[in-house]
């Protein structure tokens, strides 16, 4: 059955399935299509669920990622990214990784409060915090609470460098205060495409805008003078990496500075929702997917190793970084992101303090 017509297919959702929440012990199964396990099977509304957390700064030791603080204003995701690796982090608030993650989200009112209390520590040392560490500072619901224009708000008050990663058009609502930190060397914006083919995106990310959207914001980004760059992610081989020339280019003719991609990876239970999306939308080569993904991670869906987790190893790894250094070179020679500066940060936001 076509994968549009799959009646038991949750249109507009990403995961078609609610994983075993493994810290939980005890689990619903589905026996029987009515009664009481309806209410599993029905693609519900999105849940908002509020969070008063007591700080909002994460502090994170991976070799992996360049940034060691980051803020996650939200936790879950509505854009609902098949691959997405913040599934996993959702069974930490007694979710499920699944459909759990795109339609219960925790949201966090009082992150800028937070975020001001650590400017403010005695003896703080400002670096770079990135917006998105986890799950998109600009999904959807952000339109309406602003969580993360609030954020920015206190960065530009702060003087403090940011850098922002996301794969909405929201952004554009707040390039005014985006502005104001690139003129200081504040801010870097990182645009996440994954390609160009408008029905794979539909499938593999349902709630996100289109690619050609994305590149109109990258165009209005770098007219605002906003150094912008293009994140690939994650590139998934035998689905989209065919697209990273055509994907580069097509950034780089819209004003990118630079470049940067991820390998897929299926750790924890995101290894049963992809496997089971896969075989619903693509099954007539969901195996050969499958089997160059295993071969990017050791001969397995799932990988830990520092250093090759998100760029793996191997041959069909091998040619997926040939590829993506040949297109740098050819499409953005001469190009690169300024830095970050660390000089204008004033504490207290450049309020006098009292003497008491």
């Amino acid at each position: 059955m076509p994968f549009e017509e799959n009646q038991e297919y949750f249109k507009g959702r990403g995961a078609q399935v609610n994983t075993h929440n493994r810290f939980n012990k005890h689990k619903y199964v589905t026996e029987h299509i009515e009664g009481l396990d309806e209410e599993m099977l029905e693609n519900a509304a999105t849940q908002l669920i509020e969070e008063h957390p007591k700080k909002i700064v994460s502090i994170s030791d991976s070799p992996d990622l360049p940034f060691m603080y980051s803020i996650n204003p939200y936790q879950g995701c509505e854009h609902g990214c098949l691959y997405c690796y913040a599934r996993n982090a959702h069974e930490y608030w007694g979710f499920s990784a699944g459909l759990d993650f795109e339609r219960k989200i925790v949201v966090k009112r009082n992150a800028a409060a937070l975020l001001e209390e650590f400017f403010n520590k005695k003896g703080y040392k400002p670096q770079p915090i990135m917006l998105s560490g986890n799950t998109d500072c600009y999904q959807p619901i952000e339109r309406k609470l602003k969580i993360t224009r609030s954020l920015l708000e206190v960065f530009l008050k702060y003087k403090h460098p940011v850098s922002i990663i996301s794969k909405n058009n929201l952004i554009a609502r707040d390039i005014d205060i985006l502005q104001e930190l690139s003129r200081l060397n504040l801010v870097h914006v990182t645009v996440t495409i994954n390609s160009l083919n408008e029905s794979l995106r539909q499938k593999m990310e349902p709630r996100t805008v289109t690619a050609r959207s994305r590149l109109m914001l990258i165009n209005k980004l770098a007219s605002a003078e906003i150094p912008v760059r293009l994140m690939l992610a994650p590139i998934v081989p035998g689905l989209n990496s065919d697209e990273i020339p055509n994907l580069i280019k097509a950034a780089a003719d819209e004003g990118i500075l630079a470049a940067i991609f991820t390998i897929v990876r299926l750790n924890g239970a995101i290894s049963e929702i992809f496997t089971d999306w896969i075989q619903k939308a693509y099954p007539d080569r969901a195996e050969k997917v499958l089997h160059m993904i295993a071969d990017c991670h050791g001969g397995k869906l799932n990988d830990t190793r520092w250093g090759k987790r998100m760029r793996g190893d191997g041959n069909v790894a091998e040619s997926i970084h040939q590829l993506f250094r040949i297109s740098v070179n050819r499409f953005l020679k001469g190009r690169q992101l300024p830095n970050l500066n660390l000089d204008h940060f004033t504490p207290s936001g450049g309020r006098q303090l009292g003497l008491f």
